[in-house]
């Protein structure tokens, strides 16, 4: 069966997870639902105390058994020890078919790999996943269909009841003895606990593992004492090095340079670049380069964004130093310097992922954006973006908040290089569609920049611009005429993943590569 994106959904992958396909964007606009709720033990003795001496004694406590759904946040990347910490205690005690709920999954969780293969975990749902992880998965390794999820859409399976959290493990840089957790105030501050928060309302059990236990109470807590059940203390929950690795620095690649000034040309020369504008961006080298050179125009114009949202950066951090933003919405902090800027600047806020991105929610802080700036692996002919699947069929990448924003945003850019490598990244079909066409409103790279033929108010408002415009079709062209058209990746006929939409419908299917070399 076809869908929106005219993607064939197998019969068999609808059968088994009960979804229907994607129709569209905004086709569930208005739908209600009544939010789950999730199992609370009364604590009501004053003399309990919630404090339990390790992760063993804290699995046992909840009660653990097969085939339950734990959860973690991945605010920590690469430098999380807390998903792999509890896992090789549940993989210790005999556990069999536990399936991970994680806001994201990376490098520093490759050790989950074996547990994979010994049917310790045989589900993974996540944002995406990269490394040795994605790999297994591609390989067909994981007995249950992996689920891929958007930032927004993740909140969404959470509070609908779509996805059950047996038990969620909260990394917390700070907590009390109560259960009051902070993003910062310790050894290995992370700056936001936003995508945890949801988690720790729906979970049936809550578990903060901490390695800074702090006198109560800890204020303002981003997760309050009555969600947490336990609190667990460490001796690390994290790699502070890998966790914050340092201001992220404009890039001196001129091909990444060139894409800044025409993203930035692009967004001044739009009816929504004055006062009060809203704004987010990644913390790519050319995201990076065309934040700073769009603030110095602000700053020449007398220009103030609104508000900022998202994952922060420095560079984002800075302009609200200068005064050219007045609010930061903050999801995520990608270095030392947003880190320090939440902890220091009042005009610098902590929001759940629910605010930021949950499509079923009263209305999230991507509806209001006017402008986004996102990356891709690939984008096709069709304006469809692929930002989890490499062009060789295997899972690599995650897709964030990208489908949320994309839809949410009054204009959506996407910066990619016509070439990734030697691997065309303007193509007739991507590898696997993330977020849909239809979001997708100019695609800008380093040979020209195509705007959505749907988006006829774009095209009159650059009409008189002086930059490379072309047709989609013609940076497919240009890509193939420098590479060669790709030969299609050759699939086994078997699924081993969906990639949902926001709306928890199915976008696409990733099937196992074969053959593949790992």
């Amino acid at each position: 069966m076809k869908n929106a994106v005219s993607r064939e959904i197998p019969e068999a992958v609808l059968a088994a997870t009960g979804k229907d396909i994607f129709r569209g964007t905004f086709a569930q606009e208005g739908r209600e639902y009544k939010k789950a709720a999730p199992t609370v033990r009364a604590c009501m003795d004053p003399t309990r105390s919630k404090l339990i001496a390790s992760i063993h004694d804290a699995l046992v406590a909840c009660g653990i058994k097969d085939g339950m759904t734990l959860s973690f946040h991945h605010h920590f990347r690469d430098g999380d020890y807390v998903l792999n910490m509890v896992m090789e205690e549940v993989r210790q005690m005999g556990i069999k078919d536990i399936t991970i709920c994680a806001s994201s999954m990376g490098k520093a969780n490759d050790p989950i790999v074996p547990m994979i293969e010994e049917g310790v975990v045989t589900g993974i749902q996540s944002s995406g996943v990269r490394g040795k992880i994605g790999e297994a998965i591609s390989a067909g390794k994981l007995k249950n269909l992996a689920i891929m999820r958007s930032h927004g859409g993740r909140v969404r399976a959470i509070e609908t009841g779509e996805v059950h959290i047996d038990i969620a493990f909260i990394g917390a840089p700070t907590s009390d003895e109560y259960g009051n957790l902070r993003a910062v105030g310790g050894k290995s501050d992370c700056g936001v606990l936003s995508y945890a928060m949801s988690d720790a309302q729906y979970a049936d059990k809550v578990v903060a593992v901490t390695d800074c236990l702090v006198p109560s109470p800890n204020l303002p807590a981003s997760i309050s004492q009555v969600d947490v059940d336990y609190v667990v203390v460490v001796d690390a929950i994290g790699n502070p090095a890998k966790i914050a690795t340092g201001a992220a620095k404009p890039t001196t690649d001129m091909r990444k340079l060139l894409m800044a000034d025409y993203c930035t040309q692009f967004v001044i020369n739009t009816p929504w670049f004055k006062d009060g504008f809203s704004y987010q961006t990644g913390v790519g080298g050319a995201s990076i380069a065309s934040t700073l050179s769009l603030g110095k125009i602000m700053k020449e114009r007398g220009i103030k964004m609104k508000f900022g949202v998202g994952g922060i950066a420095g560079p984002m951090c800075q302009l609200l130093e200068d005064g050219l933003i007045e609010t930061l919405v903050d999801t995520q902090d990608f270095d030392v310097a947003a880190i320090d800027s939440i902890k220091t600047n009042p005009r610098h806020f902590e929001i759940s992922a629910s605010e930021y991105a949950n499509p079923f929610n009263k209305g999230a802080y991507v509806n209001q954006l006017d402008f986004v700036i996102l990356a891709a692996l690939e984008v096709d002919v069709h304006f469809n973006c692929n930002v989890v699947v490499g062009s060789d069929g295997v899972i690599t990448g995650a897709q964030g908040g990208h489908p949320d924003t994309a839809a949410g945003a009054k204009c959506t850019i996407v910066i990619v290089p016509l070439l990734q490598g030697r691997i065309p990244a303007i193509c007739s079909e991507v590898t696997a569609v993330t977020t849909p066409g239809e979001t997708v409103d100019v695609v800008i790279t380093d040979y020209g920049i195509a705007i959505n033929p749907a988006r006829k108010d774009l095209l009159e408002a650059m009409k008189d611009v002086n930059l490379p415009f072309c047709t989609i079709e013609e940076l497919r062209d240009k890509a193939y005429a420098i590479t060669g058209a790709p030969d299609p990746v050759r699939f086994e006929d078997h699924a081993v993943g969906i990639i949902e939409a926001r709306d928890g419908t199915v976008m696409d299917v990733v099937y196992q590569v074969k053959p593949y070399q790992f």
